[in-house]
């Protein structure tokens, strides 16, 4: 098919909580040899950082203000992907009820982005084999030059279902009500929303298995690698 080693293939893969995101991105860098890098969690981090240090997280001109001052570094090992902030493991942290619910206004201020997405460019352009680099705008703004482009979708309801699934105790109902609050602040946010690229793969998670969905996706890498 090729000679000697293949090129760094870099596949973006975008869409909202409770698609299997994470999941999917997780087992497909792992069983193609990539790295793996979850852009969600670097902007929680940031979040927790201006929630421990007291920023006011309803005044954007603060949040601006400081949001060259934490040190985020993102491990992308797959089978173990860290995140540390200042050098403090904050991997459990940062999914706390306290950061979610707030993780939307920081990630809002084009400040916050420009710092983010300058970030998830220098590792990804970095990595040696190849990156899956997960988010919700990674095809559109972050890498829109990303070999390959997957938006994952899934009905409110299922993706509610697994979520609440994640969260134990959490009901659907509100847990639904939750996402959809979060998906409407991230689709409609002025500076990189959430949105899917005119040239990306969507695929529909709601009546596939985990499994299917990482088939699906290795997949589509295979034939975009042959391809090159």
């Amino acid at each position: 098919m090729e000679n000697g080693a293949a090129k760094p293939v870099i596949v973006a893969i975008d869409g909202p909580s409770g698609t299997g995101k994470s999941s999917t991105s997780k087992a497909v860098a792992a069983q193609l040899g990539l790295s793996y890098l979850d852009t969600g969690a670097q902007y929680r981090a940031i979040t927790w950082w201006m929630v421990t240090n007291g920023i006011d997280i309803e005044d954007p001109s603060a949040i601006a203000a400081v949001a060259g001052k934490p040190e985020i570094v993102s491990g992308t090992d797959p089978s173990g992907p860290t995140i540390t902030v200042d050098g403090v493991d904050v991997a459990a942290p940062i999914r706390t009820q306290e950061v979610t619910s707030q993780v939307s206004a920081v990630s809002a201020v084009p400040e916050v982005r420009a710092r983010i997405t300058e970030l998830q460019r220098s590792i990804a352009t970095s990595a040696e084999h190849g990156i899956v680099v997960e988010g919700r705008d990674i095809g559109t703004t972050v890498l829109p030059d990303a070999d390959l482009k997957i938006f994952l979708t899934a009905s409110p309801e299922a993706r509610a279902a697994r979520r609440s699934g994640e969260l134990k105790g959490a009901d659907v109902h509100s847990t639904r009500e939750a996402l959809l609050k979060r998906d409407a602040a991230d689709s409609s946010r002025k500076t990189s929303p959430l949105a899917k690229a005119d040239d990306a793969v969507e695929v529909d998670t709601t009546e596939l298995t985990l499994q299917q969905v990482i088939e699906c996706v290795v997949t589509l890498v295979e034939e975009k690698r042959a391809a090159q």
